[in-house]
């Protein structure tokens, strides 16, 4: 499968040895494939590991309480508000499987994009998504009586723990796409990992 050029030199998994192949061996795909993303870390590997634990930890771990589908979509509109077309591209392909039904995650899309949350999300969603515009946008507006508007909302402080971490994962995320030129050219949308009960099991579908 061809993958593209980075503005960065890259590791290609045939090429890959030592604590690289192995893990390129955890993280891989069907084919060998490893998305673009964790390629851009192969000159330092050390990274690629934090990246790739902070994802799975923060969206794909079983003692999240908000639902998953909920997490990618803030993710999604986080990348919506930076213009990353990767993690849009990504994160709504695993947002359409998780809902199971096309339909509505694409009312969802178009709310985010149209910043009109309520035709597609229901006001305690709502609110989290708008901390997490905020966040992204404009952290220094944030206060106390941000953080009690979402209690207010319905979210304990729990939940808004898991909101304020994918938020900030997302814009991290965002950032190492659009600062090394990364594409989606030649990966695999919409995959993830699939064992929330084992943080290090990273088998996808």
């Amino acid at each position: 499968m061809k993958k593209p050029d980075l503005w960065i030199d890259h590791i290609p998994y045939e090429n890959a040895e030592g604590r690289l192949r192995v893990l390129y061996d955890r993280i891989k795909g069907p084919q060998n494939n490893v998305d673009n993303i964790m390629l851009a870390h192969s000159l330092r590997p050390h990274t690629m590991e934090g990246h790739v634990t902070l994802y799975k930890y923060v969206l794909h771990h079983s003692a999240n309480k908000l639902d998953k589908w909920y997490l990618e979509a803030i993710g999604v509109y986080v990348s919506l508000i930076n213009a990353c077309d990767y993690c849009i591209e990504h994160h709504f392909d695993g947002l359409t499987r998780l809902v199971g039904d096309a339909a509505r995650a694409n009312a969802m899309r178009a709310a985010m994009t149209a910043e009109s949350l309520l035709d597609a999300f229901d006001a305690r969603q709502c609110a989290g998504l708008d901390y997490a515009a905020a966040l992204t946008r404009d952290p220094s507006s944030l206060n106390e009586a941000s953080i009690a508007a979402l209690r207010t909302a319905g979210f304990d402080d729990g939940e808004i723990l898991e909101i304020n971490q994918v938020t900030a994962y997302f814009n991290y995320a965002n950032r190492t796409v659009l600062g090394l030129g990364i594409t989606t050219e030649g990966d695999i949308l919409g995959l993830s990992p699939n064992n929330s009960d084992n943080p290090d099991d990273w088998q996808h579908r």
